[in-house]
């Protein structure tokens, strides 16, 4: 067996497919642009080979290359774990808790949904993500999120590397006049670097100081974000129906309360449902450890209570402008252009005096129903009806901006 099927386990050779696009593309020129760059310029600043700090800086350096690419492949390739087709519970009772997947042909296990990139229902989904091209789910959350916490530690120690490489090159080759600096990238040093430091490599070592730092913010924000939820054992998603869960109980003033199934008590328990020393996840993505006061079915009965709700809350809205489907539609405004989710949901056209009905989803989101479509359309070019004609048996989701 070679190393490469050691580090990445394939469950089908169809999966390579998965690097052919955009998401992958551009994160992995970041990476190899960002490594690439800080070896030339470590061995322009801080040659390894003369001491023993440079040795560790180089060392160090190669090291957060091969463990960002590592939990990168895996949580691609690795994937999170698909619920089977045609999937039942062993209890038949239980099919009354839980939902029932058309596509797949089977019922959704608990924490589990559907992913519409993927075509497959996928175990304790958190979110697609473009930038793995898969679902980040029970058997790649580890993975992705410690992808999340070594691309920005690596880009930092790129970054600084970067700076002293252009501080220690330009140094002696800034003059500074009354009103004037210049630069002489022709000046010649006392000690001359293996390789030279020109204005081609001064322009790529600046661009790939841009692309560290932006990557450092950005991925270090999802990182935060995604330990936000992993140390209460929720999913991006669940959090979201806990959101509406409470929204629920107090608009109807049930009464009820509403208890995270999934949440231990111990943000160490939670995380170690995560992460644990083999790499794999505990549990096998079916079922799972839950609050005293909870059961296995907890959650699954309030999406079913949700789903219920959104059918008697529906409202009629009807176009007032046309849309083309265009993915940026500067003509609608810049508010809107700017609020354009960035997400490979279709656009969905209008045409003027076209009946839609939304539930509301949340505070500056919405949901058209109508005619089994999903996708997002800009909320300037419908408005409330002035009657109320919520009712609608077939009905499917637009999300508008």
């Amino acid at each position: 067996m070679n190393i490469f099927s050691m580090v990445v386990t394939f469950e089908n050779l169809h999966e390579v497919r998965r690097l052919c696009h955009w998401g992958p593309i551009i994160a992995l020129s970041v990476i190899s642009i960002c490594s690439t760059m800080a070896i030339f310029d470590s061995i322009i600043w801080y040659w390894p080979l003369d001491t023993t700090g440079g040795s560790i800086n180089f060392i160090m350096l190669i090291n957060w290359t091969v463990l960002i690419l590592y939990n990168y492949f895996n949580a691609m390739f690795v994937g999170p774990g698909y619920i089977p087709l045609d999937w039942k519970p062993g209890n038949q009772h239980h099919t009354q808790y839980l939902q029932y997947c058309k596509v797949c042909h089977g019922y959704k296990a608990p924490r589990s949904h559907h992913c519409r990139k993927c075509n497959r229902c996928v175990m304790k989904m958190d979110h697609h993500c473009p930038w793995i091209n898969n679902c980040c789910g029970h058997l790649n959350h580890a993975y992705f999120t410690s992808f999340l916490l070594l691309a920005p530690l690596g880009c930092s120690h790129a970054a600084i590397i970067f700076i002293m490489t252009m501080y220690t090159q330009l140094y002696d080759r800034i003059s500074f006049g009354w009103s004037t600096v210049k630069i002489n990238m022709s000046a010649a040093r006392q000690f001359q670097p293996l390789i030279p430091f020109s204005v081609p490599a001064f322009a790529a070592t600046l661009f790939a100081l841009g692309l560290a730092l932006g990557t450092t913010i950005a991925v270090g924000m999802l990182f935060f974000i995604q330990m936000k939820v992993i140390i209460r054992n929720k999913t991006s998603i669940e959090s979201w129906i806990e959101e509406k869960a409470k929204d629920r109980i107090q608009h109807y003033q049930t009464g009820e309360e509403f208890i995270f199934p999934y949440d231990l008590g111990s943000c160490w328990l939670n995380f170690k449902q995560v992460f644990t020393w083999t790499g794999m996840p505990k549990g096998d993505g079916l079922e799972w450890p839950v609050h005293p006061k909870c059961h296995q079915h907890t959650l699954t009965i309030e999406q079913l209570k949700q789903k219920a709700d959104k059918r008697v809350r529906s409202v009629q809205y009807q176009a007032v402008e046309d849309y083309n489907g265009a993915c940026c539609p500067l003509s609608k405004g810049l508010q809107t252009f700017f609020r354009t989710p960035c997400t490979e949901e279709p656009r969905i056209p209008l045409s003027k005096g076209e009946t839609i009905l939304r539930e509301q989803k949340q505070q500056h989101q919405q949901v058209a129903v109508g005619e089994r479509v999903r996708g997002w359309f800009p909320r300037r070019c419908v408005e409330k009806c002035h009657y109320d004609s919520a009712a609608s048996e077939n009905t499917s989701e637009k999300k508008v901006n």
